[in-house]
């Protein structure tokens, strides 16, 4: 799979992702049976295999346990580690945590990111992070001590390099004001069926200070693919009929499938839109792998923009 540059680092990924939420089966640790947890070891092997090299993951994926199974496929692929890039993320806790009464919250204190970055290495059985982020924006942060955190981490060697997750431009303006490392991603759901980023200036301050973006679900929870799973409730709404009819026609045109043609519309922005693509199953896993070598042409992209807009560009 061709790879790029991610952000002002010298980390190089390949130009699809690979999103490890699903890899445990379920959000709830209880629920993982010895089965779920091969399905998702052979998952991410076959992401592997097919030339994924970036992996994307979150503290909160069932509570940890979607980062203890791919330590474990860390350790049973002879160099793998050397040729991936492990990412995820801190920043949300749950009810509950550390008391019974606390709110479900975001938490960028110092103490909470340097312990959940300790934790997250004990899980994943790695000494370092290529790219540790901020899931969803905290009201409280203080970016002077968020940037203390991450050089504390930094000069310890146990982060090569610092992105963000949801953020709005100007909160990582904000932030990147204070951090003395640049903030090289910005991890945010764009897709045909969620346009927002092309309109509310996160991709173009992307463009601008050579930040990639990271597209988290890119085929609107399998709505635009082989069909939705785990919607968010903001997604509930999306409606993807005129999108889908015109991916079909691109899908004959250029002898592709239909999640083939929607990664590749995503791929070809000139900000480096790099898809996290997080089926479970290898066969959609190597499907996706071959949007790559995709290129639509400028017109094509513009139809699949009207679609998914329901009416011609003013």
């Amino acid at each position: 799979m061709k790879t790029m540059t991610l952000g002002k680092s010298a980390l190089r990924a390949s130009r699809l992702a690979y999103g490890c939420w699903r890899i445990a089966g379920s959000w709830d640790p209880a629920d993982v049976t010895p089965r779920s947890a091969a399905e998702g070891r052979r998952a991410v092997t076959a992401a592997y295999e097919a030339g994924y090299t970036l992996f994307d993951h979150a503290d909160i994926y069932c509570r940890g346990e979607a980062e203890r199974i791919f330590g474990h496929v860390l350790k049973q692929v002879s160099g793998m580690r050397k040729h991936v890039l492990v990412a995820t993320k801190c920043g949300i806790r749950f009810a509950g945590e550390p008391g019974d009464g606390a709110p479900f919250r975001y938490d960028f204190s110092a103490a909470h990111i340097l312990r959940a970055c300790d934790q997250s290495l004990r899980r994943l059985g790695v000494d370092r992070i290529d790219l540790y982020q901020l899931h969803r924006p905290d009201y409280l942060m203080h970016p002077e001590e968020v940037a203390a955190a991450f050089a504390t981490l930094h000069k310890a060697g146990k982060v090569r390099a610092f992105g963000v997750s949801n953020f709005r431009p100007s909160q990582v303006t904000l932030l990147q004001q204070a951090c003395r490392e640049p903030l090289i991603v910005n991890q945010v759901e764009i897709s045909l069926a969620n346009l927002a980023c092309f309109e509310d200036g996160s991709l173009d301050q992307c463009l601008a200070q050579h930040i990639t973006p990271l597209a988290w679900s890119p085929l609107a929870a399998g709505k635009l693919g082989h069909g939705a799973r785990r919607l968010l409730p903001s997604q509930q709404s999306y409606r993807v009929g005129r999108i889908l009819k015109e991916l079909d026609a691109q899908a004959r045109k250029y002898r592709a499938s239909r999640v083939q043609v929607a990664l590749a519309w995503l791929l070809k922005h000139p900000s480096g839109i790099v898809p996290i693509v997080g089926s479970v199953q290898p066969a959609r896993i190597r499907e996706a792998a071959r949007a790559p070598a995709l290129n639509l042409e400028r017109e094509d992209w513009y139809r699949l923009l009207e679609a998914a807009r329901g009416q011609r560009l003013p």
